[in-house]
């Protein structure tokens, strides 16, 4: 193969690559605005307002909220927080480190249990029911921060891809160059990797 031609190929491959990359940056760029703009709406319209002041003095929730003390929720990793450092520790304090899976069992036991408290009941249930709606409600949450930072994860795949694709594009630019600086006559075979022989005297 001839370097001119062999210059060629590869800078033609370079560019089709170049345009692949830019092109997957460009989806990877509208996959992150659409990821983001759902979140930030599905959440702002919830108009949920991050805990503060005494609601968050506990040591177990202050680290965690004080930067976001006051402000609506619009983003993923306020609702991770909000779920993991708020909503969490007051269900374990409610529970004293019991599941819904726990209290449930407890309450279904004592509800069979002709002998049991109907008050101690009636508490069983109420707090299965705070179980349930927190985890329901940290479920809903923690889903929006996933979705939050597979948004983030596409947009730094997209800063990839545009930064592949200059590269390749500043490769092949520099292939074509060289294709030009390789005058015709001088031109090589590659892989060729024989010389020829003389050809054997005579007589």
């Amino acid at each position: 193969m001839r370097r001119r031609t062999l210059d060629t190929l590869l800078s033609t491959g370079g560019i089709v690559v170049a345009a692949v990359l830019l092109v997957a940056g460009g989806l990877l760029v509208w996959a992150s605005n659409f990821v983001q703009d759902n979140v930030h709406s599905q959440l702002a319209d919830q108009k949920i307002t991050m805990p503060s002041g005494k609601a968050i003095e506990d040591p177990a929730i202050k680290p965690y909220l004080q930067q976001y003390a006051g402000q609506p929720m619009t983003t993923g990793a306020q609702a991770k927080t909000y779920a993991d450092h708020f909503i969490k520790v007051h269900m374990n304090k409610a529970s004293q480190g019991r599941t819904y899976e726990e209290v449930s069992g407890e309450f279904i036991a004592a509800s069979a249990n002709p002998k049991a408290d109907p008050a101690e009941v009636a508490k069983l249930g109420q707090l299965r029911q705070t179980l349930f709606m927190g985890n329901t409600l940290r479920g809903l949450l923690l889903n929006a921060y996933a979705f939050g930072t597979m948004g983030t994860i596409a947009l730094w795949g997209a800063i990839a891809s545009f930064v592949g694709s200059a590269l390749m594009f500043l490769l092949s630019f520099l292939g074509l160059w060289h294709r030009r600086t390789v005058p015709v006559e001088e031109e090589v075979r590659i892989g060729a990797g024989r010389t020829a022989l003389p050809a054997p005297a005579v007589g």
